[in-house]
Order: C-alpha cells, then structure tokens, then sequence
C-alpha cells in the first residue's frame, strides 16, 4: 500500500489516495499502520475518496481502528495532498465528511499550500453547563459538537494536569455512550486559550482542530474569551474564528507533508 505521511501541527496520520489503492479493511489497517513501534506511527488512517457531493471524501480512522466522523487537522492535509499532488487544480475546495461537507480556502506559496481555513461548520451546544465526577474530582464541562462530540473543561493547569489518568475516564464516562473527545483548557487571557486534548479512540494528542474550534465556543459561551482567539496546543497554534451572526467556525492552520513510503500489510 502506498501512503503519505503527513501533520497537523503534530497531529499526525497516514494519508491513503482510495481511489487509487483498495482498502479492503481500513480499521484493521488503522491498526497496524498507527502503531509507533511496529508501524508506521500515526494517530490514524485517513483515505481520500470520490465523492458524488463535494470535490472529494474524506474517510478517517483512529489510531484503535474506530472511524470517525470529522478531523479538523486531518481535512487540512487532505486539502494540501489533493492540490500538492496535482487532484485539483483549485484553492477552494469542498471536501465531504461523516459529519457533512467541508469547505476549505487554501493559501499557496511556491506551489505548495502552507495554510488552510476551514469552514468547520455549526458548532451545536447545550445551554447549561454540566458536570461530571471522575476519580473523585468533580469538574464541570460544556458539551459542543463539532461534527464529533468533545467536553471541553476550564483548568487552572493545562501543564501539570494529570491527563493520562482523567482523560480515559472522561472519554469513556457513562455520560458519553458514544465517548468523547475530552479538552482540558486554560485561559490565558481573552484572546488566548491553552489546551491539552484526550481524543477518543487516540490518547493525547499534539493537536486537534475540532477539539480546539470546540474550546473556542466554549470560552464564549462562558464569557471567557473573544469569538476570535488563538488556541496553543502541544504542537502549535491555531487560529479560531466563530461568526456568531452565521454560526458558522473558522479555522485556520498549517499542514505539512513528512514523507511518502509503501507498506506491505
């Protein structure tokens, strides 16, 4: 099988062209190609289809072969494969997701996209925060879809925070039958967020988009931050807009190739 691999400000997954190679079991191959020791060595699969509806598919996979609705890093280096290895011809791009088509701006320099902007969509929110008890801690969290569900929680540590003990335990709380991403949050000042995010199926990771647009409206919605803000996660930066008038999120960010290769499975 050949693939490339790529990142998203560390958020890193092996890019498969499908309309190109069969892929008889992607959760399976997600698997294997994830693993750090044995594979490849990604948080996922992602393979780049046809589409009757938008210029092309994205289909993704989690690290633990579980397929995933949306990926916000993901969608940016999809955008940068297809206009870097020549499937389009277009800086604008619609690209269809589990979670409905994605519309992507692309900024080229020399050839090669260097940053994207993605439409990501309506954030979906509840009114009311809730809470929820883990490892006898309460913490209380907002719950915003972003195509795929997250809890996105306020701490007053993003770095000492004890990640790899609460993260598993919210992800998998009987609170979300279908897990969740978990973020844990620290403001820094009105326009600034820190983050550190658990994705289900994934573990921590450096980076992620959905998780950081979702952390984004969160701040909002409880009077912390401006609706345009920068999010810092471990791999980087990235730049969230919410258009509250269209309730529609913007977000923008790089997406770099690593290197190309060939796997036998």
């Amino acid at each position: 099988m050949k693939f490339t691999k790529m990142q998203g400000l560390g958020n890193d997954y092996v890019y498969v062209n499908a309309m190109a190679e069969r892929i008889a079991d992607p959760g399976k191959i997600a698997q294997i190609v994830s693993d750090r020791h044995f594979g490849i060595g990604a948080d996922g699969l992602i393979l780049i289809g046809s589409s009757d509806k938008a210029d092309f598919f994205m289909d993704m996979y989690n690290a633990d072969g579980s397929r995933g609705n949306m990926c916000g890093n993901g969608i940016r280096c999809v955008a940068k494969y297809i206009h870097d290895k020549g499937l389009a011809d277009k800086t604008e791009l619609a690209i269809e997701t589990l979670s409905g088509i994605k519309h992507i701006k692309l900024t080229v320099q020399d050839g090669a996209v260097v940053l994207a902007e993605v439409d990501m969509g309506e954030p979906v929110y509840g009114t009311e925060k809730e809470s929820i008890e883990v490892a006898g801690q309460r913490f209380e969290f907002s719950r915003i879809s972003m195509g795929n569900p997250h809890a996105v929680i306020f701490v007053d540590d993003t770095e000492n925070f004890p990640l790899e003990d609460i993260g598993p335990k919210v992800e998998k709380d009987e609170l979300f039958p279908d897990r969740v991403n978990a973020e844990f949050c620290r403001v820094l000042d009105r326009k600034t967020i820190q983050m550190r995010v658990w994705e289900r199926g994934s573990g921590e990771t450096l980076a992620c988009g959905t998780g950081a647009c979702a952390a984004a409206v969160a701040g909002v919605l409880n009077g912390l931050t401006e609706t345009e803000s920068t999010v810092k996660l471990l791999g980087g930066d990235l730049h969230i807009r919410w258009d509250r008038e269209q309730n529609r999120v913007y977000m923008t960010g790089p997406a770099e190739f690593v290197f190309d290769g060939e796997i036998n499975l």
